[in-house]
């Protein structure tokens, strides 16, 4: 009896220090996401040279391929490479943000940025706590995930303010529920996996969270962010 609890101590302290990890690398993705942005934001010669030009679509289309790049090569990356893999597509996340703080005012994009943490805190924490196996809505989630960075790329060139907010409602539901499943799958990784091969998908949930706030933060903002004049 004082084993199995002593074993269960253990199992759950070793838990909370992998979740642990995993949100302190997701937390420092997103200030070097934050302090990119608002730095580039700040720079007039910098944000007319990225957003005044041919540049503004590649900018956009980088941390996508990046994203894409960061799966095929997980296996052959070390952990060290693998933590600077994160840190490096938090600044290209960065730099294609900056826009936001053009277009919309800093109070409002604030405001939207504590609602997207509780949001996400709260589907992060059911996925961490519930015994449902999530593993079916999370495949319908990750497709529905794909049609939404389908749908936003083809909406890059037609430009409809309609299908935009259709695409951000749907992208609120959609990584909403992908948070609470990759959050699941996360624990299923401490259980199945040890050493080094688990720090590193460790690193690589940091990441599938780290895009679903950015994703979660973006869809409130185009829906509920007050626009500059």
């Amino acid at each position: 009896m004082i084993a199995s609890i002593v074993s269960k101590n253990i199992y759950d302290l070793g838990l909370r220090n992998f979740m642990l990890s995993v949100y302190n690398h997701m937390a420092l993705a997103l200030c070097i996401s934050g302090i990119t942005s608002f730095g580039i934001s700040m720079n007039n010669t910098m944000m007319a040279f990225i957003w005044g030009s041919s540049l503004s679509l590649l900018i956009i289309l980088i941390p996508v391929f990046m994203s894409l790049a960061f799966s095929f090569m997980f296996n052959n990356l070390t952990l060290k490479q693998t933590q600077i893999y994160l840190f490096a597509f938090a600044v290209a996340m960065g730099i294609s943000l900056s826009s936001i703080f053009a277009m919309y005012q800093l109070g409002s994009i604030a405001q939207i940025f504590f609602i997207s943490a509780s949001t996400f805190g709260i589907s992060s924490l059911y996925g961490y706590t519930t015994k449902k196996d999530l593993t079916t809505l999370g495949s319908f989630f990750i497709m529905g995930a794909i049609g939404i960075v389908i749908a936003s790329l083809v909406n890059i060139f037609f430009q409809s303010s309609l299908f935009s907010f259709a695409i951000s409602f749907l992208a609120v539901i959609i990584f909403t529920g992908l948070t609470a499943y990759d959050t699941q799958q996360l624990k299923i990784i401490f259980d199945t996996t040890i050493g080094k091969e688990r720090d590193k998908l460790g690193v690589f949930g940091a990441l599938q969270l780290y895009l679903n706030f950015i994703n979660i933060f973006i869809s409130l903002l185009n829906i509920l962010g007050v626009k500059k004049d």
